[in-house]
Parts: structure tokens; C-alpha cells; sequence
């Protein structure tokens, strides 16, 4: 499976490892808006919600014209990158972690901006329904076709 993964969703799946290991549950290609698919949605065990772009390379970042409307979905914005990735090129007021296919370290953590309660309710309910939406399609492909 690893073979068939791109370089970001490998960084992804580090990063995934990593929040695990911390306490929180985590979505990949997670929609909090429309027109927003944020990499890695963690939600933590306080219900605070984690945001993690990850990049694969210098191109990838400079194309990436979206991460700022991120910010408000999310309690902590991170950006994943691996060993080799110029980190001066980021913003120092994000969070930094570096990744491979297999685990994370957060480098610099995020700063804090408490999401409101109301947009925390719904953010949660919308990653449990992602979260069951994607375990009923490995479970069941062709349920899809029904709904």
C-alpha cells in the first residue's frame, strides 16, 4: 500500500501516527467548508481540533494559496514536511512538523486560537461523520450506490 501512496499522503499518514500517539483521532482529506480540504483534521482528546497541511515539496507550498482560511477552522494550524523540505520558508507564527511515512515530530508548536463552541460542535459532528462515512466504504464499497 505504501507504494501506491503520493509523497503528501505519505507525510499524512506519519502525521496521523503521530497525532495517534498523542491522543487524537484523525481524518485525511477532510472538508471543514466548502472549498477547503485541509490534509489532516485531528481531534483531540479535549475536543480540541488540529489543522496539518502537508507539504512534499517547495512547489507544493508555493501553490498553496488556501492554508490561510484554514486558520479558523482549527484550534492549531501545522504544516508537515519532511527532513529535506527549507522550513525558513514558512510562516514562524504556524507550527512546524516533520514527518516521514512512519511517525512526526512537532518541531514548533501552533499557537493557540480557540475555535468559538458553536463552530467546535459542528466541526466534531462533521469529522465523526467523515470518520464513519469512510470506515462504512472500506467495510461496504458499494453501499455508496444505495445512499
Amino acid at each position: 500500500m505504501k507504494d501506491d501512496l503520493q509523497p503528501g499522503q505519505l507525510l499524512a499518514r506519519g502525521v496521523a501516527r503521530h497525532l495517534l500517539a498523542l491522543g487524537f483521532v484523525s481524518v485525511e482529506e477532510f472538508v471543514p467548508d466548502r472549498g477547503l480540504r485541509v490534509d489532516v483534521a485531528g481531534l483531540g482528546p479535549k475536543g480540541e481540533i488540529w489543522v496539518v497541511e502537508c507539504k512534499s515539496s517547495r512547489a507544493d507550498y508555493m501553490a498553496d494559496g488556501k492554508w490561510q482560511g484554514y486558520l479558523g477552522w482549527c484550534d492549531r494550524f501545522f504544516w508537515a514536511v519532511d527532513q529535506d523540505f527549507p522550513t525558513d520558508m514558512l510562516p514562524p507564527e504556524t507550527g512546524l512538523i516533520i514527518a516521514d511515512a512512519y511517525d512526526a515530530e512537532i518541531l514548533r508548536m501552533a499557537p493557540e486560537e480557540k475555535l468559538a463552541a458553536a463552530r467546535r460542535t459542528v466541526l466534531t459532528r462533521k469529522i465523526a461523520q467523515h470518520a464513519a462515512r469512510r470506515l462504512q466504504s472500506l467495510r461496504d464499497p458499494d453501499a455508496a450506490i444505495w445512499g
